[in-house]
């Protein structure tokens, strides 16, 4: 059986860039030191009850009863579990692509680098039922070998997930898809033989202002940081 503790730290860590330094510009980051002090200083503001948190940009493929590969975006993910490596993706049902992972209990995961941030806002925008998304963008459907689900050959990392679960949770219902395989283009490993978040360039997403920011500057080992502070 493979192991995915590497890929599945790898992909947290893009699931974590939505968190982070991401949501700041090079200028920011350029701010003076007693400025950032100010900043932390600062008295706390309630924005209230609302789901306004930076997060990472996936694009999920599906196909439909008659077998029409579809991919919309969603925001509304992450991974929730390593042993079985499992992510998680939450869909109103309203959308085209809930029907279609009900059907086919599969989906893909196409995870963009920033150079698709166009054809990721218009998988967002527009409905399959409505149009064929690849031959609008004129990217390419691949089907899987693993799962009932497309996914798209341009972009560099996917993730085939067999449906494991769902869970309603009010205005959107949990997808849980178990990992079966994760694919990435040579072109973004490291010399690790993992992803290279540098080299693959992810995005992420704002949804109080509805933009998308390219992630930030590498920070350092998680382990040498804490030394940092155990020292």
């Amino acid at each position: 059986m493979k192991s995915y503790g590497p890929l599945i730290s790898i992909l947290a860590v893009i699931f974590l860039a939505g968190t982070c330094a991401a949501m700041f510009s090079e200028k920011d980051n350029k701010a003076e030191t007693g400025k950032q002090s100010k900043v932390l200083d600062e008295i706390k503001k309630s924005l209230g009850a609302r789901s306004i948190l930076p997060v990472p940009v996936w694009v999920i493929g599906s196909y439909d009863k008659e077998g029409k590969p579809n991919v919309m975006t969603s925001a509304w993910v992450g991974i929730c579990c390593s042993k079985p490596p499992c992510v998680t993706i939450s869909l109103r049902k309203a959308t085209y692509t809930f029907g279609n992972i009900m059907e086919r209990k599969a989906f893909s995961v196409n995870i963009p680098s920033e150079s698709f941030a166009k054809e990721v806002a218009y998988f967002g925008s527009a409905s399959g039922r409505d149009v064929n998304k690849f031959s609008k963008t004129g990217l390419t459907p691949v089907k899987s070998d693993l799962v009932d689900a497309p996914y798209i050959k341009e972009f560099p990392i996917v993730i085939e997930c067999k449906l494991l679960q769902t869970l309603e949770l009010g205005s959107h219902t949990m997808f849980i898809g178990e990992i079966m395989d994760v694919k990435a283009n040579k072109s973004i490993l490291g010399g690790d033989g993992l992803p290279d978040i540098k080299k693959l360039r992810p995005f992420v997403y704002a949804p109080g202002s509805s933009n998308f920011y390219k992630t930030g500057k590498y920070l350092g080992k998680v382990p040498a940081l804490a030394k940092k502070i155990n020292k």
